[in-house]
């Protein structure tokens, strides 16, 4: 793509500009990476160009503990934002509602997110739906409007800007659309500018004027265009992208390189972090700890292992130890390099047929979601057979499996 370096209004540089926004959010915000500024700067932007772009990534601050900057970066984004619509505990048909209106589509900015989808919240199945439907420009919601026999379906568009605030974690279907900054406390040393409403949200709003007359005048560099992505940055990672590299492309300067360098660091942070489910941190812990090359493995077996280990959620998996039926539960959502759903099968033994799992079965699941296994030093002592932590009776049935004291195990592990 070919454009000028500085589109936009002709009193307004595109890139001095976002460093104007950037120094504003650095005033009050402490974020952990330097790719957050220019994510968020970034989104600030796009908002103000919704409809040019196919789909808008939801902004997500999360953080593990209370006063970690999560509420305050959301108000400054409020005041660089068209329409801030503040949202704590709202209904699903506020929401599609207040996007339907005709006065001018919400940025919605949801505090507290965690007060909906945390672990005390429900499903919120609804309010979910509609974050997820919003993220593409063709989203609509449907529902039936009218008294009695005489409803009638209606659409409602759900395309709209959202950035969220909260503690813990959030759905996979809505981090899979998100840009997310992992906020944290600030040190000592860390220093930020009180926040005075009545003072800087003046100075938020001049900047935020001055980035719609700016987007009004970019608008034709923006639209039908379509960035140059990082390499490895594909699928819906390239969703989520894609409005803020348009966005950096049309403000030239050091945007784009910043950008795609922003990209690519928070990308793999989420990658690494997230795994992106639950369902590939389990994958990947079967591979890399539980199978170890070994061909098979009772249900028993695999269960005593990830319960055993202390840095996994299995253990308390629900509030309880994850069990046979649970892990059938989240295999079966994965298929065999036939097709058919992962689940347990006989395995053979001379004392009886438990029931486990076939690597085999395994196979294709593990080179398709898990990351590359972690490479083994040359100088590490390799066994010359799988090593797993169970019962020696059943150890013993399996050939090729060297028994372990779970004793043993537990102390390499930590170690």
């Amino acid at each position: 793509m070919t454009t000028p370096d500085k589109p936009g209004a002709p009193d307004i540089d595109g890139a001095a500009l976002l460093d104007e926004i950037e120094k504003f959010h650095r005033r009050f915000n402490v974020f952990p990476l330097e790719a957050a500024y220019v994510a968020v700067v970034l989104w600030d932007a796009h908002a103000h160009l919704l409809d040019c772009f196919d789909s808008t990534p939801r902004l997500a601050f999360l953080s593990p503990e209370p006063g970690s900057g999560k509420s305050r970066a959301l108000e400054i984004v409020e005041t660089l934002v068209p329409y801030p619509m503040v949202a704590v505990n709202a209904s699903a048909a506020a929401l599609f509602r207040a996007v339907s209106r005709t006065d001018g589509r919400p940025t919605i900015l949801f505090d507290e997110i965690d007060t909906v989808f945390g672990p005390k919240a429900g499903d919120n199945e609804e309010l979910r739906g509609f974050l997820n439907a919003g993220h593409r420009r063709s989203g609509v919601t449907y529902r039936c409007v009218g008294d009695g026999s005489n409803q009638t379906v209606q659409a409602f568009p759900s395309y709209c800007a959202v950035a969220m605030a909260g503690l813990g974690s959030l759905p996979d279907t809505i981090l899979t659309r998100s840009v997310i900054i992992r906020m944290r406390r600030r040190a000592r040393n860390e220093k930020v500018e009180p926040f005075r409403q009545r003072i800087h949200e003046k100075q938020g709003h001049a900047l935020r004027d001055r980035l719609a007359r700016w987007a009004d005048a970019a608008r034709p560099f923006v639209e039908d265009t379509w960035p140059t992505m990082p390499e490895g940055v594909t699928d819906r990672p390239a969703d989520v992208w894609e409005p803020l590299l348009a966005v950096a492309d049309a403000a030239g300067g050091a945007w784009p390189v910043r950008a795609r360098a922003a990209c690519l660091e928070l990308v793999t942070a989420a990658s690494e972090d997230d795994k992106a489910s639950l369902g590939i941190r389990l994958l990947t812990d079967l591979r890399d700890v539980v199978f170890c090359g070994a061909d098979r493995m009772p249900t028993a077996v695999i269960l005593e292992c990830l319960n055993g280990m202390d840095d996994a959620p299995w253990g308390d998996y629900n509030g309880k130890p994850l069990t046979s039926r649970g892990l059938s539960r989240m295999l079966s959502l994965y298929v065999t390099e036939a097709n058919k759903p992962i689940k347990p099968r006989p395995i053979r033994t001379a004392a009886g047929v438990p029931r486990g799992y076939y690597a085999e079965d395994l196979t294709d699941a593990w080179a398709r979601y898990c990351p590359p296994p972690p490479e083994k030093s040359a100088t590490s002592a390799t066994p010359a057979t799988p090593q797993v932590t169970h019962g020696a009776d059943v150890a013993d049935e399996l050939p090729g499996i060297r028994y372990i004291p779970a004793e043993a195990a537990t102390a390499a592990r930590t170690a």
